[in-house]
């Protein structure tokens, strides 16, 4: 009878708008029901028992805007392959949402966010470690596009939010993760880079397509 393998993690990791979400959704594209998709942007804490006023001045680009506690658990969960219970944040109200999702393990769980490798207890979750490398010009700019169309915002405001916290905080502490990451993808991504790692994960999980 043949051990049924743990399934894989691989965690994507990137500054904002660095390209974390189309880099897993190639993954997923390629690999199809190989792969589980999770993104720590769920697991922002929930900011509803606060005034707008207030949520707007927080900053939500520090690791402590995270509930860790409720990834850990996920993750792990995920790990030794049972399915587990996924919160759904809403970002345009910096809250949690009533409902939430069922996900179900998969041979890989390909994990987008953008401190996955800042707390060593987590990062050693991670079979495969992927940093997603991109200037701050072109990450504001696909911000500035992102978030005018699905947050509601202004180019202003985001603008003037990317220069005061966005990118200190990516200097401090998403920036210094590649250090430890497996594979460095640059901003110019070429096809043979996404193949080459697509190639990895299959041969890690030892899945065929």
């Amino acid at each position: 009878m043949t051990r049924r393998r743990k399934p894989l993690l691989i965690g994507i990791v990137g500054g904002s708008g660095a390209g974390k979400s189309w880099l897993a959704d190639k993954l997923q594209s390629a690999l199809g029901r190989q792969v589980a998709r999770l993104s720590l942007d769920d697991f922002y804490v929930d900011r509803s028992h606060l005034s707008p006023a207030r949520r707007a001045n927080l900053n939500f680009d520090h690791p402590r805007a995270i509930n860790w506690a409720a990834f850990e658990q996920v993750l792990k969960r995920l790990s030794h392959g049972k399915s587990t219970r996924i919160p759904r944040y809403e970002f345009a109200t910096h809250s949690r949402l009533r409902s939430t999702s069922v996900l179900q393990p998969a041979p890989l769980i390909v994990v987008d966010g953008l401190w996955l490798f800042h707390r060593t207890r987590l990062r050693k979750l991670f079979t495969l470690k992927v940093f997603t490398e991109c200037s701050p010009e072109l990450r504001l700019r696909r911000r500035i596009k992102r978030d005018i169309a699905a947050r509601g915002r202004t180019r202003a405001s985001v603008s003037l939010q990317f220069w005061k916290t966005v990118q200190p905080m990516h200097q401090r502490f998403v920036a210094p993760q590649a250090k430890v990451a497996d594979v460095l993808i640059q901003e110019a991504c070429s096809a043979s880079e996404v193949t080459k790692l697509i190639e990895l994960a299959k041969k890690l999980a030892g899945v065929k397509t």
